[in-house]
């Protein structure tokens, strides 16, 4: 049992909330960093050394392809240092690599950035952020990660404009010297503090993440791989990022010639606050949901925006498909660990989650190369566009086959 029915999840002196703030920070800064802040590298490391652009996008498509490898062994690191071990392994990464962002000067010493950064995910990304909150809540479990996810969107809404403003006034290697010491200062701390697993677990392996005689990660993961319930959930998911990295990427660029680029970048502004949004909402009620059902609506819902935003060249009506489409951006990575919990469990949950997320992280990848390659193709988005619509409801047919409980829970023996 993961958490006490005597345990109040709802009051704010459980724990848990305080583990859910200290995740929160490490989404703010694994995301800020690791995923929105790429954009900023890649305009002034170019600015500072004359690099081509190509270098930049290949050391970023490298470190994506090396953190979707590196986040497989998650449940193993956890088993072999400990939780705070691997996230204190992870921000240190994290900081090496931003560090050494800001002072290269050969293009070697990009790739090591990059891998360090790939460390970084492993040791903060949404593996470990999904296995600690699951061990911590049962009942407030989808309202802890939404909180926590969220910071991910926070992270890009506040970080990068931090970035560009500390930019301007002190220079980049001054800002990203000062923001590494920021993230050092606030999140250092909390972690030490707030990070641990709960006290009715088992005290082996940093407090223990099974309360017996579990599987090990080996054997989940070669049980998982022939697992219906799985494949059910990481295929759609995978299916749903790449369209949803491809749109994410192109937006700009499909707008821009429609209504101008300052209305562009207020289209990806309302998008994020209304990933915010999203999140937010699905956490209250999210808990009280079949998460399969829900998936399966924000599926729809991305595939109705884009449908509606292939039709219309109405300022009005883009920036409103652009809304919708942002509203369910975020919860495609708080889907997955509630379903792996529901219809798998907690036996094999970390090693789940990672090799979940290595496949769609491999697969969503290649979202925006292809929208790029049919637009380049047909000469317009259309067609792109239309091929994520029709991903997309794939996907939802897909999250909503149920494979029987027999096949679909990993046996702890």
């Amino acid at each position: 049992m993961i958490a006490a029915t005597r345990i109040d999840e709802s009051s704010l002196h459980y724990r848990g909330w305080r583990v859910v703030l200290a995740c929160f920070l490490m989404a703010f800064f694994m995301f800020g960093f690791g995923l929105y802040g790429q954009g900023v590298y890649l305009a002034e490391l170019q600015r500072a050394h004359g690099w081509p652009g190509t270098l930049v996008s290949a050391a970023s498509t490298f470190s994506f392809l090396l953190s979707s490898v590196l986040v497989i062994f998650t449940d193993d690191l956890l088993e072999r240092i400990g939780l705070r071990s691997l996230i204190l392994s992870g921000l240190t990464a994290l900081g090496a690599s931003t560090v050494l962002l800001a002072l290269m000067q050969t293009p070697w010493q990009l790739y090591l950035a990059y891998a360090l950064m790939s460390v970084g995910w492993t040791g903060m990304g949404t593996v470990v952020i999904a296995t600690v909150l699951n061990s911590w809540f049962e009942r407030r479990r989808g309202l802890a990660l939404s909180l926590a996810f969220n910071g991910a969107t926070c992270g890009g809404i506040v970080l990068v404009p931090l970035l560009l403003s500390l930019t301007v006034s002190i220079g980049f290697r001054s800002a990203m010297l000062a923001a590494t010491l920021a993230m050092m200062v606030l999140l250092l701390p909390v972690v030490v503090t707030f990070i641990g697993w709960p006290a009715r677990m088992s005290p082996a392996s940093d407090g223990g993440r099974t309360a017996g005689g579990a599987a090990g990660p080996g054997h989940s993961r070669r049980a998982l791989l022939a697992n219906a319930a799985f494949w059910t959930m990481v295929l759609p998911i995978a299916m749903a990022l790449l369209a949803q990295m491809g749109f994410i990427i192109h937006q700009v660029t499909f707008l821009e010639p429609l209504i101008g680029r300052s209305a562009a970048g207020l289209a990806v502004t309302i998008m994020a606050a209304m990933a915010v949004v999203g999140r937010l909402s699905l956490g209250l009620f999210v808990d009280r949901l079949d998460p399969r059902l829900a998936c399966a609506a924000s599926m729809m819902s991305q595939a109705a925006a884009l449908f509606v935003l292939l039709q219309s060249t109405s300022p009005t009506v883009l920036l409103a498909c652009c809304a919708v489409y942002g509203f369910s951006i975020g919860n495609m990575i708080t889907f997955p660990p509630l379903i792996i919990q529901r219809e798998i469990g907690s036996t094999a949950f970390a090693a789940a989650m990672g090799l979940g997320t290595s496949i769609s992280g491999i697969v969503s990848a290649f979202g925006p190369g292809i929208v790029g390659v049919v637009r380049s193709l047909t000469g317009n988005y259309t067609t792109a566009f239309a091929l994520c619509v029709v991903l997309d409801l794939i996907a939802t047919g897909i999250v909503l086959w149920r494979p029987g409980k027999s096949a679909a829970r990993i046996s702890a023996s």
